[in-house]
């Protein structure tokens, strides 16, 4: 068993998940980090492997295939995910998992998640969801892809998406767009949508070269006169963005739980070269000043895991923490960069080189404090909460 803190919570089903992902990361990904970066997806024969071994239904009722367990078993996947060192692959599998699926298990159907939810959670289809725009960024309120509705009852979509995970190889990609008629209640006026690959109408636009998270497939999306049956709006019409908003908080978590991941990982790994790593006749760690920053983040990285344990157990309790979960955010994106930034600078010159893994981590790390919610955003989230 893995040995971790007696978080509130964390109990033996969580440590069996969390020793199942170290072995499947060891075995089935780290050989093939290189390749998948170079590739620039994951294949989807490792997302299967996956979704047969449990890992893509954490959360879901055993009667769609999952384990029905709880926010804290997402953490222990995001914290482990976040500990490959391949943050493309992290986010390739969690986008899936925690940001996109979940719109249709709270808000699908029964018939939606008999259609869907059985494949994606065994990895036969994968998941993405089209929320952001290139001009909207962080404002939702502000996209401008719109679906109308026609006297048959179906819909037809027009707009595009920008940054879109999951863009180029998902298979089912739950898109938000404007129905209302453009009052002065932006929010009011977005309804989601299910839309299949292949649907015509419905286009690539573009693969999105990216400075990090290469093996994560990002695209930009173009929807023209894309026609939708009746049976593909998700939830209630004008109340899509009460469900991102919803699904953020758990989004913001996960993040925060792959970049406390990384940051652990990162530790590990510069703790190893600085003790074994010779420099003017001694190990680099005999010197006072490296022992001492390392230390430091390794408190840092300590704390962050106690805030994200708790606020996943308080989540998982039913409570109100949206104030904490941005909190969260912004500190987690903040200190996954201080730490690899500090990790690298002890590695030196090998710490530069793309045969390293924190050379990787520290291109993956930087997008954690923009994606999800940038950290002055979150911040703004928390001062409204402050008053």
């Amino acid at each position: 068993m893995s040995s971790h803190a007696p978080f509130p919570g964390l109990g033996p089903e969580h440590e069996l998940l969390r020793d199942g992902l170290r072995r499947f990361i060891a075995e089935q990904v780290l050989p093939h980090a290189e390749a998948w970066e170079s590739a620039g997806f994951v294949p989807r024969e490792v997302l299967r492997e996956m979704g047969a071994l449990g890992f893509l239904g954490i959360r879901y009722p055993e009667r769609h295939g999952g384990s029905q367990l709880d926010t804290i078993a997402t953490v222990v996947l995001a914290e482990e995910l976040g500990r490959s060192t391949v943050g493309g692959f992290a986010i390739t599998v969690l986008v899936h998992t925690d940001m996109a699926s979940p719109h249709l298990f709270h808000a699908g159907t029964p018939e939606q998640q008999a259609r869907y939810l059985p494949d994606l959670i065994a990895g036969r289809r994968i998941a993405a969801v089209a929320m952001t725009e290139a001009d909207a960024g962080s404002d939702l309120a502000g996209m401008r892809t719109t679906a109308r509705r026609r006297a048959d009852g179906s819909w037809v979509l027009n707009g595009s998406k920008m940054f879109i995970t999951n863009g180029v190889h998902g298979d089912v990609v739950f898109v938000a767009a404007k129905t209302g008629g453009g009052g002065a209640a932006r929010h009011r006026e977005i309804s989601m949508f299910i839309v299949e690959k292949g649907t015509p109408g419905f286009r690539v636009a573009r693969p999105l070269r990216k400075q990090g998270w290469l093996s994560s497939d990002t695209a930009e999306l173009i929807f023209e006169d894309c026609v939708l049956p009746a049976d593909a709006l998700l939830g209630e019409e004008h109340r899509g963005f009460y469900a991102l908003v919803k699904n953020l908080q758990n989004e913001r978590i996960v993040l925060a739980a792959q970049a406390m991941g990384e940051a652990a990982r990162a530790i590990e790994l510069a703790l190893d070269w600085t003790r074994n790593r010779q420099a003017f006749g001694q190990a680099l760690w005999s010197n006072a000043a490296i022992r001492q920053r390392l230390a430091w983040r390794a408190t840092q990285v300590e704390a962050l895991r106690a805030f994200v344990y708790t606020t996943a157990w308080r989540d998982a309790r039913g409570e109100q923490v949206v104030k904490e979960v941005s909190m969260l955010k912004a500190m987690a994106g903040t200190v996954v960069n201080e730490v690899i930034h500090d990790c690298l600078q002890f590695h030196g010159g090998m710490g530069y080189m793309r045969e390293s893994a924190i050379e990787r981590m520290a291109r993956d790390a930087r997008v954690q404090s923009i994606g999800g919610g940038a950290t002055e955003v979150m911040l703004e989230e928390v001062a409204k909460r402050m008053g």
